[in-house]
């Protein structure tokens, strides 16, 4: 196969993810954890950068608990780090960092706010915020980047409204969700 061919070839394990956050936003979370678990296993600590990376930002919101999403989440992030580290040749013109790299960091900071909001550490989720709005600075201004924006300022209010020591209450469920997650709200203690 030529190399033009070959970069164009879908990718069957980033295929075989999307499959089951399919499933996963049919609202069959515990089977979505179990294959995208079995996919980790098949990927591994030390595969592709963007499998981990994509794999591991859709498991965490399967998980139950607040903590065990916000591991998952890091993963995320560290193998987004990974990827941006990489001598890619998805580098876009003027840019430093891969363009998938580039565009997961909004919606991977976005998640680690919220987590670190529900987990009641203010001050990181707001450091995330922050870091989500630069990041969204290179988001299109399409459906996705209006989208992740949106969230973004959503979370924002509900700090602010939390003040330092975050009285307000907890996080919101739902659609109101700052990482867009539609199922069904999560069991809570």
């Amino acid at each position: 196969m030529a190399k033009g061919q070959e970069q164009a070839a879908p990718d069957a394990v980033l295929t075989r993810i999307g499959q089951v956050a399919m499933l996963h936003h049919a609202g069959d979370r515990e089977e979505a954890r179990s294959r995208f678990l079995g996919l980790w296993a098949e990927i591994g600590e030390h595969g592709d950068p963007l499998h981990r990376c994509t794999l591991a930002h859709y498991l965490a919101d399967t998980q139950d608990d607040p903590g065990d999403e916000l591991a998952w989440d890091l993963r995320a992030l560290s193998a987004a780090e990974e990827l941006a580290g990489e001598g890619s040749g998805d580098r876009e013109e003027g840019g430093g960092e891969p363009a998938a790299a580039r565009a997961l960091y909004p919606s991977l900071h976005l998640n680690l706010a919220a987590d670190y909001d529900r987990l009641g550490h203010r001050e990181a989720a707001r450091l995330h915020l922050r870091r989500a709005r630069r990041a969204a600075a290179f988001l299109a201004a399409d459906r996705y980047g209006d989208r992740v924006r949106a969230q973004i300022d959503r979370l924002a209010r509900r700090l602010a409204d939390a003040g330092p020591d975050g009285e307000a209450g907890p996080a919101t469920e739902g659609p109101d969700r700052p990482d867009g997650w539609w199922g069904p709200p999560r069991q809570r203690p």
